[in-house]
Parts: C-alpha cells; sequence; structure tokens
C-alpha cells in the first residue's frame, strides 16, 4: 500500500499547477462524477496519497473500484463461487478444467470471458498453481488484452506502484522466486510473453497490495484481489475511511445485468477539503509497538501517526483494573498479564485441535485468575472474553456467551474509533447472543448500535447491513411485546424455538482467519 514518488507520470492525469496529480477533466460520466472528488498528492514523509477535493460526512462513499482480478483462496476453491465469491453447499464444477466452481451456469457464463484463458492454462499445466500464481495470471491476461489501464477511473498503472522487492525477507524472496519459477511453466506458450522482472515486479505488487475479498456477508475472507486506486490510500492507525467489498448484483439471469463486484472507500466522520484519505492497514488492538512491527515487516515503512507517537491507549490496553480509587501494583499486572498470554497459547492450541470443551476451561481459569486485577480493556482479558464468548454461543450456552460478549462490547468502545468497523460486527454478534439467550432489552440495545455503525462503514444496500435491519425490525418488536407481558412473550419465544429450532452456530474459526485486516498477506 505504500507508495513512493512517481518515476514517471500517467498518461491519465496531469501535473495541476499546485503540483498535485490531479484527476483529468477529459473523463466524463459515472468515472469522473467517482473520482473527479479525488487527487494525488504528495504526502509528506510517505511518498504519493490520495486527499479529498471536496467535504465528506460520516457514511459518504468517497470512490468506488472494481478489481483488475481476484482469485478465490486454494483452500476454498471448492466451496466458494469463483464468481460472485458466495459460499454455497453445492456448486458447479467447471467440465473442462474440473477447478473452477460456480454457483449455477449464469455465475459460470458471467465468469467465462477472464475464466476462458485460465481453464486451457490450467488443463495444459496439468495441475492448479497457488492462489498467488493465478492472480498474477489473471492480472497479467488483462493487461495484455486491454492495456495498463483498464478504465477511466483507473488513476495508476500498475508498473507505477511500489513492489518492495529490495526490501523482502530472505525467507519471502525465495517464495517469490519459486512462484516465479512455477508461474513460467504455467504461463501458455501461447500468450504474450513477459520478462522475469516484469512478473517479479506484479507477485511483489500483490504482495503488499492484494486486497482480502470476504464472503457475500462480509464475515469471511474468501479470496485476494487487486484494485489499483486503492494502493494509493495510505495508511493511519486512527484512519478518516474504511474499505468494505460490495459485491453488486450477481443474482440477475441474464449476466447483461450483472453489476461489478468492487470495493467501496467510505468516509468514518467529515473530512474536509484537503484533508488525507487514510485506512488503517492492521487492527488498533495492537499495541502501538506492535503494530509498528507489523507495518515494518509486512508493508516496508514506519508508521508515524500520532496514536504511534503517542502510544495512545498503550496504558490501558495493558492496563491494571481501578475500582474505588484502589489499583493493583504493577507486578500483579505483569503477572496477570503474563499468564494471561500463557493461556492463549493453550487456547489457540485447543480451538485448533477442535476441542472446545478445553477451550472452555482454559478461558474460564484465566478469567478467573485475572478479571480481578486487569482492566476491562486489557487486550489479552479482551481475546479471552471474545473466545469465551464465541466458543460457549457454539455450544449453545447462550447466557454465559452473552455475559462475555456484552464485556468485550464494553472494552472495545473504550479502546475502537465509534465507527470502526470491528465494533460493529461485535455489537452485532453480542446482539445476536443476547437474542439467543432470551435477553431482548440488551439483544435489541446492541443490534440497533451496530446497525448505527454498519450503516456508516458499508451502507444501506450491503447484505449484512439488510440482515441487521431485519433484526433490529424484529428485536424492536418482540421488545414492545416484553414490555406488555413478559410472561406472553416468553410463552410464544419457547413454542417458536420448538416449532423452529434454534440451528447451532458456526464452529468457531481462529483470529488469522478471520478480517480484521483488510489487506491480504501470504501465510
Amino acid at each position: 500500500m505504500r507508495q513512493l514518488p512517481l518515476k514517471k507520470q500517467i498518461k491519465l492525469i496531469h501535473l495541476s499547477d499546485s503540483s498535485d496529480h490531479i484527476y483529468s477533466s477529459k473523463f466524463s460520466g459515472n468515472a469522473a462524477a467517482t473520482m473527479e472528488s479525488v487527487a494525488i498528492f504528495d504526502s509528506p514523509g510517505k511518498g504519493r496519497g490520495l486527499k479529498a477535493t471536496k467535504e465528506f460526512w460520516a457514511g459518504d462513499v468517497i470512490f468506488s473500484e472494481a478489481s483488475i482480478a481476484a482469485v478465490v483462496f486454494d483452500s476454498l476453491a471448492e466451496r466458494i463461487c469463483h464468481n460472485c465469491f458466495r459460499r454455497q453447499d453445492k456448486l458447479q464444477r467447471c467440465g473442462q478444467c474440473k477447478f473452477a466452481h460456480y454457483c449455477d451456469r449464469t455465475c459460470q457464463r458471467a465468469a467465462w470471458p477472464e475464466h476462458k484463458v485460465e481453464c486451457g492454462a490450467i488443463k495444459a499445466y496439468g495441475k492448479v498453481p497457488n492462489e498467488n500464481i493465478r492472480l498474477v495470471a489473471r492480472i497479467m491476461w488483462r493487461l495484455d488484452k486491454e492495456g495498463s489501464v483498464v478504465s477511466d477511473m483507473q488513476l495508476t498503472t500498475l508498473d507505477e506502484l511500489e513492489d518492495h522487492i529490495n526490501d523482502m525477507q530472505e525467507e519471502d524472496m525465495k517464495e517469490l522466486k519459486v512462484d516465479v519459477h512455477n508461474f513460467l511453466d504455467y504461463w501458455p506458450r501461447t500468450s504474450k510473453q513477459h520478462t522475469i522482472d516484469s512478473i517479479s515486479h506484479i507477485f511483489g505488487v500483490i504482495n503488499c497490495n492484494g486486497f482480502s475479498v470476504s464472503d457475500q456477508r462480509g464475515l469471511q475472507a474468501v479470496g485476494v484481489g487487486l484494485f489499483p486506486n486503492l494502493c494509493l490510500v495510505n495508511h493511519d492507525c486512527w484512519p478518516n475511511c474504511t474499505v468494505i467489498l460490495n459485491h453488486g448484483n450477481q443474482s440477475a439471469v441474464n449476466t447483461v445485468f450483472h453489476s461489478q463486484r468492487r470495493i467501496e472507500l467510505r468516509a468514518l466522520g467529515k473530512i474536509s477539503d484537503g484533508e488525507e484519505l487514510t485506512v488503517s492497514y492492521v487492527d488498533y488492538l495492537n499495541l502501538s509497538e506492535e503494530r509498528q512491527r507489523l507495518l515494518k515487516t509486512q508493508y516496508f515503512f514506519d508508521c508515524t501517526c500520532d496514536h504511534c507517537k503517542n502510544k495512545t491507549h498503550d496504558d490501558v490496553k495493558m492496563g491494571g483494573k481501578e475500582e474505588d480509587g484502589a489499583k493493583p501494583s504493577e507486578e500483579q499486572v505483569k503477572e496477570a498479564t503474563d499468564y494471561c498470554f500463557q493461556m492463549m497459547e493453550k487456547m489457540d492450541k485447543a480451538r485448533l485441535d477442535g476441542d472446545y470443551h478445553e477451550v472452555v476451561k482454559i478461558c474460564r481459569q484465566c478469567i478467573e485468575k485475572t478479571e480481578p486485577i486487569l482492566a476491562d480493556t486489557h487486550i489479552y482479558l479482551l481475546r479471552m472474553w471474545s473466545t469465551m464468548s464465541e466458543v460457549q454461543a457454539y455450544l449453545q450456552n447462550f447466557e454465559e456467551a452473552a455475559e462475555y460478549a456484552r464485556k468485550m462490547v464494553e472494552g472495545y468502545m473504550k479502546l475502537y474509533n465509534p465507527n470502526n468497523a470491528a465494533l460493529g460486527m461485535a455489537a452485532m454478534r453480542a446482539g445476536v447472543t443476547h437474542w439467543q439467550a432470551g435477553l431482548i432489552e440488551v439483544a435489541h440495545g446492541m443490534i440497533c448500535k451496530a446497525y448505527a455503525i454498519l450503516m456508516v462503514t458499508h451502507g444501506p444496500t450491503h447484505p449484512i447491513t439488510k440482515d441487521l435491519e431485519a433484526m433490529r425490525m424484529q428485536t424492536e418488536m418482540e421488545l414492545r411485546m416484553f414490555k406488555q407481558n413478559e410472561y406472553v412473550y416468553h410463552s410464544m419465544r419457547e413454542a417458536a424455538l420448538k416449532n423452529k429450532p434454534m440451528t447451532m452456530m458456526h464452529e468457531p474459526k481462529s483470529v488469522e482467519e478471520g478480517i480484521k485486516n483488510l489487506f491480504h498477506r501470504r501465510k
């Protein structure tokens, strides 16, 4: 994501009198309406960046952008549609390459222009290359066909994006060379041939600029894509924007009416004319030192944002519990913190083994010992509460799950930006858990809070926001019924659940499989 000064100008932009690279006035239609509100400029200490050329308010879409190419992760290739990236129980397999899977013939037809060359290449190669190779191949086929600029909205070419190959660690460089070698074996002789340097550059670009593509509900990362304009948006640990994926309309029978899968850059609050647009590349819950380490090793730059320089919230993220003006000693806090860390390692192992009763045992033991000492904003304690809530909901122990979900959200509210998407998703999860526990008053409050946040971060048309709107209306109706007659409410609820048994929650996944980090990093 980090950009260095341009070596050469893009042919579709010009240099203004103010030395900013402004979007060309020759663009027209929707493209101009979308991109004329941003400008490329030289951000002090960062290189190129994007700034607003008009005022924005919370929830405004600053720009949207379709991917140059996107692929499903190797591990999910048989469970996710390769066209619309939706999770389906039954998918139809491509009869030629036997690799690509689709919802139906509509999705298969929509994907064919992009899959056609790939299909032949997989058959000729005799096996399926990894996701990085597949993504690079799709990018290069498209660039060979359409040129370096694939739409009027594109503000930068891939040649002008930094690849950071010279900054890579020795192990990463070895993996890059293996990928390039395998790419050359996979790339068809009938396609345009490219130099090793140009191929390596694209691999480097997706390594530090690949964007995680989520499923239709935005709950799990299922693939990776490349969005050139998004690559120009710099990082800040307390950003003024967020990025979400909008899958568009993929359900039309006629593929002509399909709309493109696209990212949307959305404002988290008021953004002034001339203000730099920023997103966060890493989760703010990390301590400033850890965020800086991640940003340096993964994105090759030193973060100098105010929250890192001032170590904002670091004290409460690792602090002790204050009660009636009294606080535990530093030694007690350190001892509880170290114990919590050790227990998290055991907890993670139990989760990987699928031993969820052991996870509950470990979490309960850790919480009982450290909760009296650690602050309710301590990030290790928050991790324990989050895991306990998720696993207990999976095991259908909803009342206990709801208790820890509430504590988790209350802690998040003291740390995150009020419009942070992670906070909104946590509030939604807590609301659903409270509803499952029959705690309708808290459930409705949590659902309303989640809905307000996701209206900003995801917008009213996103599937998960629509789900929340339906939940909000349902819990509001139930809450009115509850206030009128608690006995009747609980009787009707019990009867409804008997008629329609509650489905078991999805199996808990590890934190690494979530989508807190927007930008894809190869494991």
